[in-house]
């Protein structure tokens, strides 16, 4: 399955606009991905990479599959979403499902789009849905608290981490931080994944801008308008822009950003900071049948990426033949690569790098 990312803020900012031109831009074909249609707020978006199509020019493969992202269009969460307020529950557990928040948050004022609280304040509207995902887990922590106290009294040892851990995090939410910034031991901190919290996830922002603030409103200008630190993954982004792209052909679409004085769509952007959000890289495999691209987790091993494929590949690994991208391109493939001593067969410690192009050996 594609990395999933849930677009989330208040109603009216820009979500379902900029969840369109996503999946109207870069929607991936169904040939490839058949579940691409589960549900009409739920988009694959191919993430866009010049490589596999340089790639895909020397091999001339049968099919070109890219790496995916799986964008869900989650409903406007209100006041009180954590309470049951508007779609409540519903909406929450959306966001338990993604692996990581995209947050549109309003800037542009004006317009005919009339804001749910009535005016335009992207700091008040950052905290009241951030606010909201803290309460629900708040809520979550101290249900769970309640079933794994006995069991700890009992001197289960896994139920007393667990306690630990959850009380920890439920200190960080009354102070109104995030799950993520409970501070926890060796031994508690894989738990945090497996609670599934709102405020675990990463999140990307993405402040929706006018046309005519999209060449201005910096990263650094946008955190400071949200009251974030300089950690936080920003980016500027205008809906109505990114809408108007899809009517245009590739060509007319660099040339209106040139205008613009950007470099790339808004929509590139917001993938890529994902991916290096969540310390994903690419490894791509070639071959006359197919060329594609494959998303890790930075770190992982080879027979781990192996395994990205099938989970015979990795049990039964034995050997990766790999060639770094720019030594395949220079050398102009597969073959020349061998022949000038570029193909490197790497063992079962060796650590993938982004770009390595690559063909499995293994044995079940």
């Amino acid at each position: 399955m594609p990395l999933r990312i849930g677009i989330v803020g208040l109603p009216n900012v820009g979500k379902s606009t900029l969840f369109n031109a996503l999946t109207r831009s870069k929607g991936a074909q169904a040939a490839n991905y058949p579940f691409c249609t589960i549900d009409p707020n739920i988009g694959i978006v191919e993430v866009p990479d010049e490589r596999l199509a340089t790639l895909a020019k020397m091999v001339s493969p049968e099919r070109i599959v890219p790496a995916a992202i799986e964008f869900v269009d989650i409903a406007g969460l209100v006041r009180g979403a954590s309470k049951g307020e508007g779609l409540g529950n519903a909406f929450l557990s959306h966001i338990r499902e993604v692996d990581a928040i995209c947050h549109v948050v309003r800037i542009f004022s004006g317009g005919d789009i009339i804001h749910v609280e009535g005016s335009v304040d992207p700091l008040r509207d950052r905290g009241i849905v951030e606010t909201e995902l803290m309460l629900a887990d708040l809520d979550g922590v101290k249900k769970r608290i309640d079933k794994a106290q006995g069991a700890a009294r009992t001197g289960n040892k896994e139920k007393i981490i667990e306690m630990a851990a959850l009380t920890k995090v439920a200190s960080a939410l009354e102070q109104g931080l995030p799950a993520s910034q409970a501070v926890l031991d060796k031994d508690e901190a894989p738990l945090l994944a497996t609670f599934q919290f709102l405020t675990s996830k990463p999140i990307i922002y993405a402040v929706n801008v006018s046309e005519q603030e999209l060449s201005t409103v910096s990263p650094d200008r946008a955190r400071e308008l949200l009251g974030l630190d300089k950690s936080a993954a920003v980016i500027a982004i205008s809906a109505k822009i990114e809408e108007d792209l899809q009517e245009l052909s590739p060509e007319e679409a660099q040339a209106f950003l040139r205008e613009l004085k950007v470099e790339s769509s808004g929509l590139d952007r917001l993938i890529q900071e994902a991916y290096r959000t969540l310390g994903y890289i690419t490894y791509f495999t070639a071959g006359p049948k197919e060329v594609r691209a494959w998303t890790i987790t930075q770190g992982m091993t080879a027979p781990q990426a192996a395994g990205v494929i099938h989970t015979d590949f990795e049990k039964g690994f034995i050997c990766a033949e790999t060639i770094g991208y720019q030594d395949y391109v220079a050398c102009g493939g597969e073959q020349k690569a061998k022949e000038v001593g570029k193909l490197r067969q790497e063992g079962k410690s060796y650590v993938v790098k982004d770009g390595d192009v690559m063909h499995f050996r293994f044995n079940v």
